[in-house]
């Protein structure tokens, strides 16, 4: 959901460029302690304050602990451990051992520093090979009680290959130009997704990859902050250079050495949090709307999906169905509660889904239950005068729940409870979390709303709002410096609208533990997801939660899939959802990820649609929904071209389901990545690297869409390997080399997808195109739900590589226990072909999931090499 478009221009210039930036002495080491594993010291300001921005802090502490032998921890705090740090009941720390083995002769990264002559700097080496991978020696450590500086030299004469810094919808490789980058880290509210602007998630994590590896740098500091990437000739050497500009936090580093690119996502997880696994339903295909009138036009677009043989697994609500927008209540008129569980009973007895929206703005009103409850347990966020901090959302006016205080997740899990109640409420299956960054109608500070119902841009009435103090009173380990200006720091970073506290929850506002929004903004999603991810565990102790949010931060996939927000309805927001799948799947380890497919705001162009729904078939999160401003965009509604994408894409998402889940788990088991850009799984060839319309789901498909406007061609690179197309299994060897392919005529509801050699896929037999698929020639119709498709056969696709090999995998439990105790099978299929076209098929594994299910047949593809097409019918368990 969206509200106004504000937006002020910054120019990108980096802060280094300021004259007084040439007196700031930086900092001296003074006393250390070293062991095989760490080194601790201290820094001493290592001449006259500067004062940039605010009061050079005199005493710091670094601490550097080899906590594996690829990962190095690198903490800059201050000595009295006054300035704030994230806390560790939001996101933990990785476990570090007292057992641990790692040492700097060990570990793959190196650490050295520069005690003085003329300010201490340092340098990350990876022992392996030499490479300087990250280098502060430039520009000296600048580090005051409101602006943290810190510069990195890049390689010289060269464009560097880095990505990540999200979220954001720029290019997948960030670029780099001659009057430099920047990224802008403070989560806001962002209609229309707009390019070079902060949006509503931020995770201060990139990769940089080399011809001699990847390596990953995490600054775990939440605070706003711009991340520049540009050129300096300032210490003699014309190159580039990264720089960090936080108006707050600490120098908390994680350097990951990879040396793979996969390597790399994977020790990032290590440290932020594994992904949680996703319920088997979720991978279905999903409808909601903003502005469905009420529940009989529900009912009929139920109907409708099903008259249009278009599979429907989830039906959402937004908040249309609540009375005047309050949560835990329903719309009296047009959907009665009792009518509305009667609704998803329905859908239940059909094999479908329901999922509900939550906001975080809860009603100012003295008749409000959730309110009145919240209250008495005093939950919600408070002013400087001891009132309940008061702001605009769609209800009107409204306070907002303080998600560090420890009540707040009872309060909060008491009304999921009581409203959710499978027996007496609504028994939903999943729940969305919206406008969590958090969004405030009230533009600016001096905003304090009367009620408003209306959802679209209206005048806000204002009025002074008195005792708001802009200065922290609080003090204390870890929670934040006093007297710091927490409205308008000295330091401005470019914030798309004109202020920190615009449009947001204001900056000055005190959280339960003494830590105040200025440095806990970035994390109110992510703590809203926690805290809800825990109600739908009480609610379902034994059921994997299903969970979406707007707004997050790193370790936010932890707790809930993310969609990229309130996108527009056009060909460069469907590119933009390519770049944004592989920043949050590659980059920040987030696998469930979509975005609104056809777009959100504005109306959707046929053709457009089209390509979308075919596209986002390939996403691990596939829903389409719109604005109530938007006409209604429902697959069906648009005739033959539409429609039929649609239904096509769908049948040919749900025979790959297993594969899709198969991915889903190894990443919540071990980091892995669902989605891939092309230089993961083809780091030495230099072509993929910037690559971003184009990716791999899971290790064995390429997929390529059509991304130009209104055509049916498409060229697309296809690096050094055998392929074969996924629909016709024609082969195409480019086994000596990668090339750039131009295919002609893609109709509008196909989409290029090749398979790589050496794969092998478990695909369900669930569409009825061809008696071939297991279609009607089989007695078999499209399954129509994800329970349907648990229930058809599988049939094996393996794809030789231009030796003959091939591998794949699949992973089955019953597809929603959080605890499975063995019920689960991990097979692993392997081919190996033989010179005259023949070949074996091995299955090994564990198999403890037991199922009725069976390998219908195995189909092993020609390869070029004079075998032909081989299938076996009638395979056994």
């Amino acid at each position: 959901m969206m509200i106004p478009k504000l937006l002020t221009l910054s120019a990108i210039v980096s802060i280094a460029s300021a004259a007084p930036l040439a007196t700031c002495p930086g900092y001296r080491v003074t006393t250390v302690q070293t062991g095989d594993s760490y080194l601790i010291a201290d820094l001493t300001l290592a001449g006259t304050p500067c004062n940039l921005y605010s009061e050079d802090i005199t005493n710091l502490r670094l601490t550097v602990e080899y906590q594996t032998d690829t990962r190095l921890h690198v903490l800059i705090e201050d000595r009295d451990q006054n300035v704030y740090q994230i806390q560790d009941s939001i996101l933990p720390r990785p476990s570090s051992s007292s057992q641990n083995t790692t040492s700097q002769t060990s570990s793959d990264l190196r650490f050295t520093y520069q005690a003085a002559n003329p300010f201490f700097s340092f340098k990350i080496t990876r022992a392996s090979t030499g490479d300087v991978l990250f280098d502060t020696s430039p520009s000296p450590l600048i580090f005051e009680t409101q602006y943290l500086r810190l510069r990195t030299r890049l390689p010289p004469n060269k464009n560097p290959n880095l990505y990540g810094l999200g979220e954001h919808s720029d290019s997948f490789r960030l670029p780099v130009t001659e009057e430099g980058y920047k990224r802008t880290l403070w989560n806001s509210e962002a209609p229309y997704i707009p390019q070079n602007q902060n949006l509503y998630g931020s995770h201060p994590v990139y990769f940089d990859h080399r011809a001699d590896g990847t390596h990953g740098v995490f600054l775990r500091n939440a605070a706003g902050m711009d991340i520049v990437i540009g050129r300096s000739d300032d210490d003699g050497e014309h190159s580039r250079y990264l720089e960090y500009n936080a108006i707050g936090g600490v120098f908390d580093f994680y350097f990951l050495a990879g040396p793979k690119p996969e390597d790399v996502s994977r020790q990032y997880a290590e440290v932020v949090g594994l992904p949680a696994m996703m319920p088997y339903w979720s991978l279905g295909f999903h409808q909601c709307k903003y502005g469905w009138p009420d529940l009989d036009h529900v009912r009929g677009v139920v109907r409708n999906y099903s008259e249009a043989g278009i599979p429907l697994e989830a039906v959402w609500g937004d908040v249309d169905y609540m009375d005047g927008k309050l949560d835990f209540t329903t719309d009296p008129g047009r959907y009665p509660r009792e009518q509305l569980r009667e609704f998803v009973e329905e859908l239940h007895g059909k094999g479908m889904r329901y999922v509900q929206i939550l906001d975080p703005g809860i009603r100012y009103k003295s008749d409000y239950g959730t309110y009145q409850r919240g209250a008495q347990k005093d939950v919600f966020l408070k002013a400087a005068d001891g009132s309940c901090y008061r702001g605009l959302q769609w209800p009107g006016e409204v306070v907002w729940p303080d998600w560090i205080a420890p009540q707040t997740t009872e309060w909060w899990t008491t009304e999921i409870l009581t409203f959710y109640d499978p027996n007496t409420g609504i028994d939903i299956d999943g729940l969305w979390i919206d406008m969590n960054e958090a969004s405030n109608m009230c533009a600016d500070t001096t905003c304090l709303s009367s009620a408003q119902e209306s959802r679209r841009s209206v005048p806000i009435p204002v009025r002074g709002q008195t005792h708001l103090s802009p200065r922290a009173a609080a003090d204390g380990k870890h929670i934040g410096l006093p007297n710091r200006d927490l409205f308008t720091p000295p330091y401005s970073i470019s914030n798309h609208y004109p202020s920190l506290s615009s449009r947001t929850l204001f900056t000055n506002i005190t959280n339960s533990d003494g830590t105040s929004q200025y440095d806990t903004h970035n994390l109110h999603g992510l703590t809203m997801s926690m805290s809800t991810h825990r109600a739908l565990l009480s609610r379902s102790p034994t059921v994997r939660p299903f969970l979406l949010t707007r707004s997050t931060f790193s370790g936010s996939s932890k707790y809930a899939a993310h969609w990229f927000g309130d996108n527009f309805s056009s060909w460069a927001d469907y590119r933009a959802s390519i770049r944004q799948l592989l920043s949050f799947s590659a980059i920040h380890n987030y696998p469930m990820v979509g975005s609104d497919v056809c777009g959100f705001n504005g109306p959707a162009q046929e053709k457009m649609c089209a390509r979308w729904a075919v596209l986002g078939a390939w996403h691990p999160f596939y829903r389409n929904h719109a604005d109530v401003s938007a006409p209604d965009q429902e697959f069906y509604r648009w005739g033959s071209v539409v429609a039929g994408a649609a239904r096509k894409a769908v049948a040919t998402r749900y025979r790959l389901l297993d594969y899709i889940y198969t991915g889903l788990h190894y990443a919540s088991k071990t980091g892995e990545v669902l989605v891939k850009p092309l230089w993961f799984l083809f780091p030495e060839d230099e072509e993929t690297y910037g690559i971003d319309t184009q990716f791999f789901l899971g290790e064995a498909l390429l997929v390529s869409p059509v991304v130009e406007d209104d055509v049916q061609s498409v060229s697309f690179y296809l690096p050094r390997s055998v392929w074969y197309d996924f629909f016709s299994h024609s082969v195409l060897d480019q086994s000596s080399g990668g090339q750039t392919i131009t295919v002609e005529g893609v109709d509008w509801d196909s989409i290029p997808v090749y398979i790589r050699g050496g794969s092998i896929l478990p695909l369900r037999l669930s569409s009825p195109e061809s008696p071939e698929d297991g279609g009607e020639g089989k007695g078999q119709k499209q399954a129509m739900t994800t329970k349907e498709v648990r229930e058809r056969d599988f049939e094996i696709l393996v794809a030789p590589d231009e030796e003959g090999k091939a591998r794949g995998r699949l992973y089955l439990d019953d597809g929603e226990s959080m605890e499975v105790g063995g019920r689960e099978s991990e097979i692993e299929f392997l081919w190996e072909g033989s010179g005259s076209g023949g070949g074996r098929l091995e299955v090994r594994g564990v198999f403890g999931y037991e199922t009725e299910v069976r390998v219908r047949r195995v189909v092993v593809l020609d390869d070029g090499r004079g075998g032909g097409k081989k299938v076996v019918e009638g395979g056994g368990g």
